[in-house]
């Protein structure tokens, strides 16, 4: 069993930065790409970043490229997301997935992600 725990949300004014961090349990964490995704009220879950288990792949949707930041440490078996910039419409919940096939994709369909983890609240104000 994988359990993926959020961790770092929290409020923000308009332009400030934070860290957010997601804890894998499991030991072969290090295979699997992990996605950030958000969800605002009324929204659609949307992919914001993702990472492939080496670390040396990278996505970013267009919304967020040049303001944030995703990196992981397998040997801790956690992925950040170094949010800076930040804007008022940057103002949702925060989860972390799992891509259970191997290599890196760049997949935004959420159903195709097997292990999520609760959620951090990210609210940033004007």
């Amino acid at each position: 069993q994988v359990q993926l725990v959020e961790s770092g949300g929290g409020l923000v004014q308009a332009g400030g930065s934070l860290r957010l961090s997601c804890a894998a349990s499991g030991r072969t964490f290090s295979s699997y790409t992990i996605g950030w995704f958000r969800q605002a009220p009324g929204k659609e879950r949307e992919l914001v970043a993702s990472v492939s288990g080496s670390g040396d792949s990278k996505y970013y949707a267009d919304s967020v490229k040049g303001r944030f930041t995703i990196s992981r440490d397998n040997a801790k078996n956690t992925v950040y997301l170094q949010m800076s910039s930040l804007k008022p419409e940057d103002t949702a919940v925060y989860y972390c997935a799992r891509d259970p096939r191997l290599g890196f994709r760049i997949v935004k369909n959420k159903d195709e992600y097997d292990y999520w983890g609760q959620g951090t609240q990210v609210t940033v104000s004007s």
